[in-house]
């Protein structure tokens, strides 16, 4: 059965694209949740309609990413932790701990799971954090652990 899908499935395609599945499997599962369409004549004029609008927001969600790791990148973020002497912290400095200094300090909402950080940070200093805005947008952002 030939079905246009209205949303991204994964393994099958995205958004406007005309496929071929089992009857049972567009019948059952695609048509019923909203993921497709059956592939009618008026029905494809309406893929070339999703298929740009897709591509637009595609294109926006890019562009906004990419404004985003300019303000990050060029954000230092300071962050004041209790430590000894030897420079150790009496605790760690999380994602948590960082996504809420980035949203203070440069004013971008971030979801924690957007931020890598491989360990958590235990020790003063400089570190680089990641900060994944977008599957083909990372960020750098500069961390400075100081004592408090």
């Amino acid at each position: 059965m030939k079905v246009i899908l209205q949303q991204g499935v994964d393994k099958l395609g995205g958004p406007g694209d005309v496929v071929d599945v089992a009857d049972g499997y567009a019948r059952n599962y695609l048509i019923p949740r909203k993921l497709a369409a059956p592939a009618s004549k008026g029905a494809v004029k309406h893929v070339h309609q999703l298929r740009t609008g897709h591509e637009e927001r595609v294109r926006k969600a890019l562009a906004e990413a990419r404004s985003q790791a300019e303000t990050l990148s060029g954000t230092p973020v300071r962050v004041a932790a209790r430590a000894g002497d030897d420079g150790r912290l009496f605790g760690s400095i999380t994602v948590n701990d960082v996504v809420e200094q980035l949203r203070e300090r440069a004013g971008v909402a971030i979801d924690r799971r957007q931020v890598h950080l491989p360990e958590p940070i235990r020790s003063l200093g400089t570190h680089e954090v990641e900060v994944r805005l977008h599957p083909e947008v990372t960020a750098a952002v500069t961390l400075e652990v100081v004592r408090q």
